[in-house]
């Protein structure tokens, strides 16, 4: 299967590009790619919280390989707002740059599982929950990667600075983001449900070395 490049903007980079290709047409392997690179330049000074400070860029790419590898999902804009499900969130990106640069239906997908950073921190999470339910089937199956991936971070390295009271009420409230999520795709929730299980065995043993 191929995408017609309209759904890049006019005057896209990818509109550009596409020109060179026989009948207009650009391969999903580029529209990944595209969506890979663009991220990567984004997210290219960034690190995450982990005590191994890995990378950012790591965790959007863990994203969209579990929809892929896990929850079977192959569809491209999906894969590609999963890439950059984090650029507008925690970017200098804008709405209108993703949509100039990917199309429409890839920059509803990432505002869709994008936070209002205007907003304290508490009224976030609890917009999170309220929201799951809400969300697209597409959305939710990237949000529900998202906190997979997030979970099983926190329990096997988690920030330096958060304490295991911590680390619990953080599964805590991605179990009741992901209870809005519920039947979105099996394999992924099963899996986060594993993790999370791990997480929090994990959580528990640490505490308890400490004693």
């Amino acid at each position: 299967m191929r995408h017609d490049v309209v759904r890049a903007a006019p005057g896209s980079r990818l509109a550009d590009r596409a020109t060179a290709h026989a009948g207009g047409r650009i391969s999903e392997q580029t529209l990944l790619l595209a969506a890979l690179h663009y991220a990567a330049q984004q997210h290219a000074d960034q690190r995450r919280k982990g005590r191994r400070a890995q990378p950012y860029i790591n965790h959007p790419i863990a994203v969209a390989e579990l929809l892929a590898r896990v929850g079977g999902i192959d569809d491209t804009p999906t894969l590609m707002a999963a890439l950059l499900h984090d650029t507008i969130e925690d970017t200098s990106s804008e709405a209108e740059d993703l949509q100039v640069r990917f199309g429409y239906d890839v920059t509803q997908l990432v505002l869709e599982v994008t936070d209002d950073k205007s907003l304290p921190k508490a009224e976030r999470k609890r917009l999170q929950e309220e929201h799951a339910p809400q969300l697209s089937p597409r959305a939710k199956a990237i949000k529900l990667a998202d906190k997979l991936c997030n979970v099983t971070d926190v329990g096997v390295d988690p920030p330096e600075w958060w304490d295991d009271a911590r680390r619990v009420a953080y599964f805590d409230w991605a179990d009741r983001v992901v209870a809005g999520l519920r039947g979105t795709n099996a394999a992924l929730e099963a899996l986060y449900d594993e993790r999370v299980t791990e997480a929090r065995r994990l959580t528990r043993e640490g505490s308890s070395k400490k004693k």
